[in-house]
């Protein structure tokens, strides 16, 4: 029997990390392929520039309305009818996104995916922490995330070797092998036991009713900022960013986003054991943050630096915000199992996101900076300022979660 159990826990967190795998290599593909293939498509600099903002805000806003869909659904009907109805979804959108021939096709395409990508992560997360015992949980999912996350260098690799429409269809090919993958994969026991209790399930409104639920949930979105201001700005435009230090020489996204992931893969799984190591959540989240604001600093210190170096910070703002599995981790283990799923699944796209308001935010600042020097550059740093304080603040307010027990309901 204990056999049997380990292999289903086993087979459980491969799946969730070669489904988050899949999920981060569609999510990233679009910021590496960027540039390649707006200009094929006939866009100017100047247009690759805003119309790569304005997709990525699409499908990040695809991220969010899915996340709701999806983690109701995943209280509802169950952790599986996600990993199932979400992979289809983004699997049939990024085939269709490899037929697009305008910007407007695009953005319609990732806004689709971006909705069934944002299903894939919480419902993994969810079923791999009701699934293994409450000391080992964060070793798990650091686990799925350091594996999952390798998905943006895989997708770095295979655009080096075939055009970006090409690109596109083997993420639909790669998830509609998951697909086939999935049919091993067993319902939490801890859904089928809530389902016996008739108490209300995915209901998102409940987040809203209570403060004290209320303000677990904001919490829990709010800490995870940090990483797509870095990721979703800082690291994705990194060329803009050179040409305002005065750096010469060309700059790639997709290098910078690669050379991240990669060390954020590592970062990740080495945050299951220092949260495990110092038996707590918090404490580990906030190692991170000092990394994060030590790497930012250095990153708005790059006057007439170098290409190579730029890659080299790249990799250190991913190592130091490789605490994306923790604060996943975190959000599951907030709430009771009958909406645990919602809240997996909502948090982690809330964040996602928050990247076209992060966007506003800069955009807004590059205004009341527009009279100093680098409007662009001091914009940035202000944006990261709000962000990182904003986020720690929501931490401090955070309950600690280590060894807390899932079995309960709201």
């Amino acid at each position: 029997m204990q056999k049997t159990s380990t292999s289903i826990f086993t087979i459980t967190v491969l799946v969730a990390a070669l489904g988050y795998f899949v999920d981060i290599y569609d999510l990233l593909l679009f910021n590496i392929v960027r540039i390649d293939s707006l200009t094929e498509m006939g866009l100017s600099v100047a247009e690759v520039k805003t119309q790569g903002e304005f997709i990525i805000s699409i499908q990040m806003l695809g991220l969010l309305i899915g996340g709701i869909i999806w983690g109701i659904m995943g209280d509802k009907k169950g952790r599986l009818s996600v990993l199932f109805g979400s992979i289809i979804l983004y699997s049939l959108a990024n085939i269709a996104n490899g037929f697009v021939q305008t910007s407007n096709q695009y953005a319609l395409t990732r806004f689709i995916a971006g909705i069934g990508l944002a299903g894939e992560l919480g419902a993994g997360i969810t079923l791999v922490t009701e699934l293994v015992n409450k000391e080992k949980r964060g070793l798990s999912t650091s686990l799925v995330a350091g594996i999952g996350l390798l998905g943006a260098v895989a997708a770095f690799f295979i655009s080096q070797n075939f055009n970006w429409r090409i690109c596109y269809f083997i993420g639909g090919g790669l998830g509609f092998c998951l697909l086939l993958l999935r049919i091993s994969v067993f319902e939490s026991g801890m859904f089928t036991q809530t389902k016996l209790l008739g108490v209300s399930r995915g209901n998102f409104s409940m987040f809203f009713t209570s403060g004290k639920r209320f303000r677990k949930y904001a919490c829990a979105i709010l800490i995870g900022l940090p990483t797509w201001y870095v990721i979703g700005l800082l690291i994705a435009f990194s060329n803009n960013f050179a040409k305002e230090f005065g750096i010469t020489e060309t700059v790639l996204p997709k290098v910078s986003i690669m050379v991240a992931y990669a060390f954020i893969s590592i970062s990740d799984l080495l945050a299951g054991f220092v949260s495990q190591w110092l038996k707590s959540r918090k404490k580990a989240l906030y190692i991170f943050y000092i990394l994060t604001i030590i790497s930012i600093i250095f990153f708005f210190n790059q006057q007439n630096g170098t290409a190579a170096g730029m890659y080299v910070i790249c990799a250190a703002l991913g190592f130091a915000t490789g605490f994306w599995a923790i604060f996943v981790t975190m959000a599951a283990e907030q709430f009771g199992t009958n909406l645990r799923a919602t809240a997996a699944t909502t948090v982690p796209n809330m964040v996602r996101g928050s990247v076209p308001l992060i966007f506003l935010v800069f955009k807004w600042l590059q205004t009341v900076f527009s009279a100093t020097l680098h409007p662009y550059i001091t914009a940035a740093w202000v944006t990261g300022v709000l962000v990182m304080v904003t986020a720690i603040i929501a931490a401090y307010f955070t309950e600690e979660t280590f060894g807390k027990d899932l079995n309960y309901t709201e």
